[in-house]
């Protein structure tokens, strides 16, 4: 039997504006444990009014208070409290992101404690920004100043919840905005826990404030004119939506989006280690990952050993109860996305590709949301699995003859997220992923660090997060042209730049 999770307060009939709960008006949103397809709570559907009503508290917390002034010491300090309070609550967070999500245990585990991670890189990457220097010219002088956008529309999605919460919001308020976050209808619960360790903290009322709510909730945050930027992590296809409706008011918006992203196994490639580093890039969190390497180009000659070990390491695979510590598979997040892979692979089929492994439901889950670890063969880049981003355990093998071939393949894709290369020559490895157009790529299966720029190209997305980077994008560039003999006067206290 599942193992279950209780006393996991939620919010029905409140959001969390101005540092406290608030009673407010809308429908609500059913929280179901995707493991027993259980109840497990219920959210607010926060109607447009009350977006407005969270957005004109942000609005004057920025305008009229006093954290964007703040020397960057202090909130700094104020950021490291948080840190301090996520630590001892590793595991309930892992808990609730499991019964909200799905995510195996070990799995949410892993995720949460990454989260101190990305506190501290955007705390570094903090300190690395230059915000206020000198420049001359021929023709005058200037202080260049980089001050936070404003008030921030952050929209985060459910397969990371607690993750993607800090990777929107720590950079934009450690940059001095002011943010109104609404997480995804599936996952909502973690965004509420967030903004209560904000407030502790120290964080001003008003700064950071919660909507939860689904498409129409999100679209009213797009829409409103107090919101000067706006931060998605979502689909390509909702990325176009808030670019439709971002361009026409000139708004700011960074958006990370989907990825279909290729691993190319050179012919030299040790199975050792691409195997293993495979099947955990398809088969972490349910394949529900961004970032997921779902299509593994593969030298012809080469191509029935990896299949072969790769069938072998993904049927070791353990699928069931999430809370299980052995489970290594857990259901997908929601009926409608497990019958999306079910589709997908069955399109796969009518192509012509081949199901070596899975393509199915487990036999022993008679409830939940479960779709088993599914390999795929005899895929050509042109076929909808190859093509598409499906969000599920899928993994696509396409052969190649030259490494030209694998390049062209590789970079045949409506996405450019991420990418990784394997070989038993790292530098070789290195040259090969210089030609892969994506926003990052790893060698023979490197982490990526949240200390280093994260985000996409073409449909997967415009800005980076992570580190210094993820913070400048919430800073503007304000040019302040004065005298000469102020200029000297201030060059004893002001970097050059």
């Amino acid at each position: 039997m599942p193992k279950v999770v209780t006393e996991i307060e939620t919010h029905p009939n409140e959001m969390y504006v101005g540092g406290r709960w608030v009673e407010a008006c809308g429908g609500r949103i059913e929280i179901v444990n995707p493991a027993t397809e259980k109840t497990l709570g219920y959210a607010l559907d926060a109607a447009p009014d009350e977006v407005d009503r969270a957005v004109q508290v942000a609005r004057r917390a920025f305008d009229e208070g006093d954290w964007p002034h703040r020397p960057l010491a202090e909130r700094i300090e104020i950021i490291e409290r948080i840190l301090a309070m996520v630590e001892p609550r590793l595991e309930e967070l892992a808990r609730i992101q499991t019964v909200q999500m799905g995510a195996p245990i070990t799995v949410s585990r892993l995720m949460i404690a990454s989260c101190n991670m990305l506190l501290r890189a955007y705390v570094d990457g903090a300190k690395a920004i230059t915000y206020e220097y000198l420049r001359h010219d021929a023709v005058a002088q200037a202080i260049v100043r980089r001050e936070p956008v404003g008030v921030v529309g952050a929209i985060t999605p459910w397969n990371g919840p607690l993750a993607t919460v800090i990777n929107k919001s720590i950079p934009a308020l450690l940059a001095g905005c002011t943010v109104v976050l609404k997480p995804a209808p599936e996952t909502p619960l973690d965004a509420g826990l967030f903004a209560e360790l904000c407030s502790e903290a120290g964080v001003p009322d008003g700064v950071f404030n919660v909507v939860t709510g689904g498409a129409a909730t999100g679209e009213a945050l797009v829409r409103h004119p107090g919101v000067d930027k706006i931060s998605l992590t979502g689909s390509t296809a909702t990325g176009r939506r808030v670019g439709e409706l971002c361009g026409p008011l000139f708004k700011r918006m960074a958006l990370e989006l989907g990825g279909k992203s290729p691993a190319i196994v050179l012919e030299d490639a040790p199975l050792d280690t691409l195997v293993p580093q495979l099947v955990a890039g398809n088969f972490f969190n349910t394949g529900q990952v961004c970032i997921a390497t779902t299509r593994v180009l593969v030298p012809s000659a080469r191509h029935d050993e990896i299949v072969e070990a790769l069938r072998a390491k993904a049927a070791e695979q353990i699928v069931g109860d999430p809370l299980d510590e052995a489970t290594q598979v857990g259901p997908l997040v929601t009926r409608r996305q497990r019958d999306r892979v079910e589709a997908y692979v069955e399109s796969g089929r009518s192509e012509g590709a081949k199901v070596v492994l899975g393509g199915d439901r487990p036999v022993d889950q008679s409830r939940g949301w479960y779709f088993n670890p599914t390999i795929c063969t005899e895929v050509t880049n042109d076929m909808k699995i190859a093509r598409d981003e499906i969000f599920g355990p899928v993994l696509s093998v396409i052969r190649y003859d030259t490494e030209a071939e694998a390049l062209a393949i590789a970079n045949d894709s409506d996405y450019g997220l991420h990418g990784a290369v394997f070989t038993a020559d790292a530098e070789r490895g290195l040259e090969f992923a210089r030609r892969i157009r994506s926003g990052s790529v790893t060698v023979n299966g490197c982490s990526l660090s949240p200390g280093t720029p994260y985000g996409g190209v073409k449909g997967s997305g415009i800005g980076r997060e992570h580190g210094r980077e993820g913070i400048e994008g919430f800073l503007e560039y304000h040019s302040y042209v004065i005298p000469k003999d102020l200029a000297d006067h201030l060059a004893l206290t002001v970097p050059v730049g």
